[in-house]
C-alpha cells in the first residue's frame, strides 16, 4: 500500500542514521540518501537539460518520489505522469494511480488502476484499490452532518502531529518547527528534527516540552498516564555506523522534574516502535511496530504491566490488524480508534474504530468516513475529555491529517460530533445471523523479467490448478482453485486456520489465519476476509538473493535481525522436503581477493549452521562464498555508491535440485 505521509518519516523514522546529512551533487544522489528537499530543486534543473526520452523519464520518475516524500501528491502526480508518459513504465503508472486516490478523484484513479493491472498481466492485483475507490466515491456523495472539522490554529507551515492531552488543559503533540531542538537541518524535508511541544488550545501559546525529553534526535507521539506521572513516548536514534531505528521510552516526573528517559524492556533491536497509548486504567499499553512477527507491515500489539514491568507484547488480531500498516492507535474508555492503509478506505491512511466486547472480542472495525478522513492519510484521533460541550456536541478532540486544507505538510484538526438525525424506527426486533466467510487466493509472482526469479516483482496473479489443504483443529479441507485462482470457506468463531497450497512445478506454501479476538457486530453480521498464498516457481540453478542478511564488520556470525529471513527459508525447507539448496555469500569489491573469501564462504557456513539448528539436514545444504568474484552490478570499485556497493554485499540461495 502506497500513501503520501511525511509521518511515516517523522512519526515512523525508520531511517538510514548516517547519510541524511551527506552533501550531494546531483538529484539522484540526493534522493538515494533520502534528501528529497535537495533533490527537487537538482532534479528539475537536470530534466531541463535532458535530451532524450529515457533520461527524462528517469528524472522524472525521482521528482514524483521525492514529492510524494515530501507529501506534496498533486506535484508528485505531475511527474509521475510525465514519467510514464516518457516510457518510464509500470513503476510510474502504479505512483500515478496512487497520487489520483490520494486527491480524491476516484473516477481517474479507477481508470488508472485498471490500464495498470492489464499492463502488468493480472487485474487481481488491484482490484482492491478499484473496490476501495467505488466506496470512497459513495461516502463522498454521503451528506454527513455528525462530524464538523476546522484546522488548529496553532498550526504551521511544518509539520504538527499525534496531539495528546496534558495536565491543565493543555496538550502535547509532536513537531519539526523551527523551534525543534538543534541546529541541524533534516534534508528529507528540509525541516528541523521533530521534538515534542506544549500547546494551550485556548490561547494558541506554543513552547518546547521538557529539555530531558527533547534531544538532537527525533522525538514524537508522546502518552501520559492518568496523573501525568508517566510518559511513553517514541526516540530515533543510531550510532554513527548503524542505522537509525525508533524506540519506546518512559520517563516519570519526580514533582519537580522528568527522570532521564529509559527504553522499555521488551523493545528489540532492528524494529521500529511508535505510537504508544494507554489504556485508562494504566495497565495496557498499546503501540505500533513492525516486527516481522506480525501479520504484515506495522501491526498494533499490546503489554500488560506486571510488578517486573511491561511483560512481552502480544499482537492484536485480525479484526485490527492487515497485512497493510495500523499504526497510532489511542484509547477512549473501551474504544480504540487506530489507522490503517489496508483496511476499506478513502486513500492512504484512514481512521477506524472498533471496541472490546465483554468477552475480551474486538468489534468488526469501522471506518469514520468523510469529513474525519480523507483522500489523504488521516490519523492519531483522540477525544477532549476535558471539552465543554454546547447544544447538540456530543463528543469533541482532535485529529491529524495532511490534506491540502491544512498549513503545510501534517497539520492538527479539530472535530466536533453531533447529535445523529433520528434513524427510522423498526417495528420488530430482527434475528441477526453472524457469519464469518473467507475468500482466498493462490497467486504466483509475476517477474519483470520472465524466468529470471531474482528480477523485479511487478505483481501477482491468480494460480489455476493449485490445491488448499486447509487445517483447523482437527479437521481439514481440500480445495483445488480454478482460474480466479479462489477458494471460499465459512469460518467457525475463535479458531486457528492453516492454509497449505501446491502445484507441480513450484514450491509448497503457506499462510495462517485466526478468527481468535474477532467480536460480533449486529450492524454488519457478515463479515469478509481474505488471505492470499503466494507460491514460488522452482527454478534450477538460479540464484534468489535473500532479503534483510545483514552482518556486522568483518563478522559471520547471523545477526538478530536476519533471523526471520533464515527461519522463513527454513520452513520452505520443511515444506518442501525434497529440495535442495545451495547458501552463498558475496562481498562488495572493498579488501583483497584472498580476505573476501575467507569471509564470505565463512558467512555461508553461517547461514547453514543457522539452518541445521533449525532441523533442516545437513546434507541437504551447500555453503559456497564467492567473495567479489560474481558482482550483481559490476562498477568500477572506486566510483561505486555505497548502494551498488550493498546490492554486491548479498547472501543468496539456489536450488540445486528437486528430488
Amino acid at each position: 500500500m502506497k500513501h503520501f505521509a511525511n509521518l511515516l518519516l517523522l512519526a515512523i523514522f525508520a531511517l538510514s542514521g548516517c547519510t541524511y546529512t551527506q552533501k550531494v551533487k546531483d538529484g539522484k544522489f540526493a534522493v538515494d540518501r533520502k534528501q528529497y528537499a535537495v533533490a527537487t530543486d537538482l532534479l528539475q534543473k537536470e530534466y531541463k537539460k535532458s535530451k532524450s526520452r529515457v533520461e527524462k523519464g528517469k528524472i522524472a520518475f525521482l521528482l514524483g518520489e521525492s514529492y510524494r516524500n515530501l507529501n506534496k501528491p498533486a506535484s508528485a502526480s505531475t511527474w509521475y505522469k510525465s514519467a510514464y508518459d516518457n516510457g518510464y513504465g509500470v513503476d510510474a503508472l502504479r505512483e500515478y494511480s496512487y497520487t489520483l486516490k490520494a486527491m480524491q478523484q476516484y473516477e481517474d484513479a479507477m481508470k488508472s488502476f485498471k490500464e495498470l493491472g492489464i499492463e502488468i498481466g493480472s487485474p487481481y492485483e488491484y482490484r482492491r484499490e478499484i473496490a476501495a475507490c467505488q466506496v470512497a466515491l459513495g461516502w463522498q456523495q454521503e451528506k454527513s452532518k455528525a462530524y464538523t472539522v476546522t484546522p488548529g490554529e496553532f498550526n504551521s507551515v511544518n509539520a504538527e502531529y499525534a496531539p495528546a492531552p496534558y495536565k491543565n488543559g493543555q496538550w502535547v503533540f509532536t513537531s519539526d518547527r523551527k523551534a525543534a531542538t538543534g541546529d541541524d537541518t533534516y534534508n528529507w524535508t528540509g525541516n528541523s528534527f521533530s521534538d515534542l511541544f506544549l500547546v494551550n488550545p485556548q490561547t494558541g501559546d506554543v513552547q518546547l516540552f521538557d529539555t530531558q525529553i527533547n534531544t538532537e534526535d527525533n522525538e514524537g507521539t508522546a502518552v501520559f498516564n492518568r496523573d501525568y506521572t508517566e510518559m511513553y513516548f517514541t526516540r530515533c536514534y543510531g550510532g554513527k555506523k548503524e542505522d537509525n531505528y525508533c524506540k519506546l521510552l518512559m520517563s516519570k516526573w519526580d514533582g519537580n522534574q522528568w527522570a532521564v528517559p529509559a527504553v522499555l524492556a521488551f523493545v528489540q533491536d532492528g524494529i521500529n516502535y511508535g505510537h504508544p497509548a494507554l489504556s485508562a486504567d494504566g495497565k495496557t499499553l498499546y503501540f505500533s511496530c513492525n516486527s516481522k512477527d506480525g501479520w504484515g507491515g506495522y501491526d498494533i500489539w499490546t503489554s500488560e504491566r506486571t510488578p517486573n514491568g511491561w511483560d512481552e507484547p502480544k499482537l492484536m488480531g485480525r479484526s485490527v490488524n492487515t497485512i497493510g500498516n495500523e499504526k497510532f492507535p489511542t484509547l477512549d474508555g473501551d474504544t480504540l480508534y487506530f489507522s490503517s492503509d489496508f483496511h476499506t478506505g478513502m486513500g492512504g491512511l484512514d481512521i477506524f474504530k472498533t471496541w472490546k466486547m465483554p468477552n475480551g472480542a474486538w468489534v468488526p472495525v469501522q471506518n469514520l468516513k468523510p469529513p474525519i478522513n480523507s483522500g489523504s492519510d488521516d490519523f492519531g484521533l483522540v477525544i477532549d475529555r476535558s471539552a465543554k460541550l454546547s447544544g447538540d456536541v456530543l463528543q469533541a478532540g482532535f485529529f491529524t491529517s495532511n490534506r491540502p486544507e491544512g498549513s503545510g505538510g501534517d497539520d492538527i484538526f479539530r472535530f466536533e460530533k453531533r447529535i445523529p438525525p433520528p434513524e427510522p424506527v423498526t417495528p420488530e426486533p430482527v434475528v441477526v445471523e453472524y457469519k464469518l466467510l473467507l475468500e482466498g487466493y493462490v497467486l504466483e509472482k509475476i517477474y519483470a523479467v520472465a524466468g529470471n526469479p531474482d528480477s523485479k516483482i511487478l505483481g501477482r496473479k491468480p494460480l489455476a490448478g493449485a490445491t488448499v489443504q486447509v487445517r483447523f483443529g482437527k479437521e481439514t479441507k481440500t480445495f483445488t482453485v480454478g482460474e480466479d485462482g479462489n477458494f471460499s470457506m465459512e469460518l467457525a468463531e475463535n479458531t486457528d486456520y492453516q492454509f497449505i497450497a501446491s502445484k507441480d512445478g513450484f514450491l509448497t506454501g503457506e499462510n495462517f489465519f485466526s478468527t481468535k479476538g474477532i467480536g460480533k457486530d449486529p450492524n454488519n453480521p457478515v463479515q469478509t476476509y481474505e488471505v492470499e498464498i503466494v507460491l514460488d516457481r522452482i527454478f534450477i540453478n538460479k540464484e534468489i538473493v535473500l532479503q534483510d542478511i545483514y552482518y556486522d564488520f568483518d563478522k559471520w556470525d547471523i545477526r538478530a535481525d536476519a533471523r526471520p529471513t533464515l527461519d522463513k527459508l527454513a520452513r520452505d525447507m520443511e515444506l518442501n522436503p525434497k529440495i535442495r539448496i545451495q547458501l552463498s555469500s558475496h562481498t562488495d569489491c572493498r579488501g583483497n581477493d584472498r580476505y573476501n573469501e575467507d569471509l564470505s564462504q565463512k558467512r555461508a557456513q553461517s547461514a547453514v549452521d543457522y539452518l541445521v539448528s533449525k532441523g533442516i539436514e545437513r546434507d541437504r545444504l551447500v555453503a559456497k562464498g564467492y567473495g567479489e568474484s560474481v558482482p550483481k552490478d559490476d562498477c568500477l570499485c572506486n566510483r561505486c555508491t555505497e548502494e551498488e556497493h550493498q546490492l554486491n554485499r548479498r547472501t543468496a540461495f539456489t536450488i540445486l535440485e528437486n528430488l
